[in-house]
């Protein structure tokens, strides 16, 4: 199993909307779906310092129940992600000296921000699947992105279709179903984003399914 990390960009107004690609149709992973940027973290994650970090108490929430440091390294990737999926900067003008990674993330004259990404979900995959992940979903503000929101024309391929989807015409797509569960508690938050004091775990594994709450501290389970 793999730890990795998901971006749910929201785009608040009469009509939110989060940005949403579908995965191709040869995918080991979900194939055909549609899903938000994110995928598993790299190595080299845990060794980039971010230009601002997470804040102390979603980073307190992120490290529970998992290995010291991942808090920041699960950060990093989710906004490496987003930039290689979508070409979307999540970021603080400056200059630095990047790692290969993210040359070309730097080139566009930014470092890596985290302080804008709130940890919302947690969802470990079911058993049986062919790849399994300890996926952290965090959410952002698309006012904080600081790139043309609507200029995907840095993205790789591995999203196609890559479109600001409305939350009510969600159901539409063909979605997994963590990412329907995801969307159920982003649209109860609206339109109030305040951080959440506990964060929703649905953790697989070979014996049960359990839905817990991350507040910091010990797991809770929920009814």
């Amino acid at each position: 199993m793999r730890d990795a990390a998901t971006v749910i960009v929201l785009r608040r107004g009469d009509n939110p909307s989060v940005l949403m690609g579908q995965r191709g149709a040869k995918a080991a992973f979900m194939p055909n779906k549609f899903v938000f940027p994110g995928g598993a973290l790299d190595r080299e994650d845990h060794d980039l310092a971010l230009h601002a970090p997470l804040a102390a108490a979603t980073q307190a929430q992120l490290d529970e129940d998992a290995p010291d440091g991942i808090g920041a390294a699960l950060a990093v990737a989710a906004i490496r992600e987003l930039w290689e999926e979508t070409g979307l900067i999540l970021g603080q003008k400056t200059t630095w000296d990047a790692p290969e990674p993210w040359q070309a993330f730097a080139q566009s004259g930014f470092a890596p921000d985290a302080s804008a990404l709130q940890f919302v979900f947690r969802a470990i995959t079911p058993p049986g699947r062919p790849r399994r992940f300890d996926a952290r979903f965090f959410l952002v503000d698309a006012a904080e992105i600081s790139s043309d929101l609507d200029d995907f024309s840095q993205a790789s391929d591995e999203l196609s279709n890559l479109q600001w989807v409305p939350l009510r015409d969600a159901r539409a797509f063909d979605l997994p179903f963590i990412t329907q569960v995801v969307l159920a508690e982003v649209n109860a938050r609206l339109p109030d984003l305040a951080p959440l004091d506990s964060v929703p775990f649905f953790r697989n594994d070979d014996e049960e399914s359990l839905f817990l709450r991350l507040n910091g501290r010990a797991p809770q389970v929920q009814d």
